[in-house]
């Protein structure tokens, strides 16, 4: 498949066309076939290396059925498997799509273990015509606590380390960047690696790991914040003492830099994570449904560079607070 960029005005025509893969769910969720395809290939592959941990994602096969497209995920999987598996019946794949869906399992206390998945985060930004950073994640449970993450983020150019968030959004070709891939694991750190080829290529991991640290900056004028391009600086809390200016280069002691963010995907966490933001902040309505997998794989990778993630109050998320389906958390703002 050729990929053109993102906001393209042919992609957007073609993805919106009657043969398109984007889809609304619910009246007001973008989905693709990629978010259903990406669920099935990485269910398929947790059931066969570990079939008695339960997956927990985003997608199940209703919307599917409903829409009489399970025929197109299924060619979508088909072409994507493996060779070295055995041929992919037709009911595999809707099912596999379901072993993380909305059936409800009931895990009973927090001795589960189970994954947690969003198989693409940050569709609606790239719906939208942004040059999203679109983010795969997938977390381990234990115990009620994140023991493993990992994410993946082809679109993440080479050269963010050196650029402003504002300049990665802006970025004229976001998808010849190699990409990165973030890894983290309980006491062992957080750690990436780029991807040499992505979107339409074979994705060839290249050699070397670097430590994700996040940043140690402790003196508030001297931090980056940023925020949701949905909310503005009145959001943070230090808004009252400190005026936001997006110039890094003339800061004075009450200002501080709020950096432009396309960070509505899980490559918050990333930017982060790496360091290249110091907080991230969402301040979130009452009545908003927070769901795990757009934030479990996230918040491994913070506490393991250094970081750490908590709700408005400053308590530590509970991933296991939702005792029966462990699909939602209930942070406090």
């Amino acid at each position: 498949m050729r990929h053109a960029r993102p906001n393209s005005p042919n992609t957007q025509r073609s993805l919106f066309s009657s043969e398109g893969r984007i889809f609304e769910k619910n009246g007001q969720t973008p989905v693709t076939m990629a978010d259903f395809g990406v669920q099935a290939l990485v269910s398929l592959e947790l059931s066969k290396l570990f079939p008695s941990s339960p997956l927990v994602a985003e997608e199940d096969s209703s919307f599917l059925r409903s829409n009489n497209l399970v025929d197109s995920v299924v060619s979508v999987v088909t072409n994507k498997a493996s060779s070295n598996d055995k041929p992919l019946k037709h009911d595999d794949v809707p099912e596999a799509i379901d072993r993380g869906g909305n059936n409800a399992i009931v895990y009973g206390t927090k001795t589960a273990t189970y994954w947690v998945l969003d198989p693409i985060d940050g569709t609606r930004g790239f719906v939208r015509g942004n040059e999203a950073l679109y983010v795969v994640g997938l977390a381990l449970v234990v115990e009620g606590e994140i023991a493993l993450g990992v994410m993946g983020c082809p679109n993440w150019p080479e050269e963010v380390s050196n650029k402003s968030i504002t300049e990665v959004c802006e970025y004229e070709n976001l998808q010849s960047g190699s990409g990165i891939l973030m890894v983290a694991h309980v006491g062992c750190g957080t750690w990436t690696k780029r991807l040499s080829n992505v979107l339409g290529r074979s994705a060839i991991v290249s050699d070397g790991w670097t430590k994700c640290i996040v940043d140690g900056c402790r003196i508030v004028p001297e931090a980056r914040f940023c925020v949701p391009e949905s909310q503005t600086c009145e959001s943070l809390p230090l808004s009252a003492l400190f005026n936001a200016t997006n110039d890094a280069d003339s800061i004075d002691e009450k200002e501080i830099l709020l950096l432009s963010t396309c960070c509505r995907s899980l490559c918050k966490y990333l930017t982060v994570a790496c360091g290249r933001a110091s907080v991230f902040i969402l301040r979130a309505r009452t009545q908003r449904i927070i769901k795990v997998w757009d934030h479990a794989v996230g918040v491994i990778c913070v506490h393991e560079a250094g970081g750490k993630v908590t709700d408005w109050k400053g308590n530590q998320l509970d991933f296991a607070a939702d005792q029966v389906e462990r699909r939602i958390l209930f942070p406090s703002g």
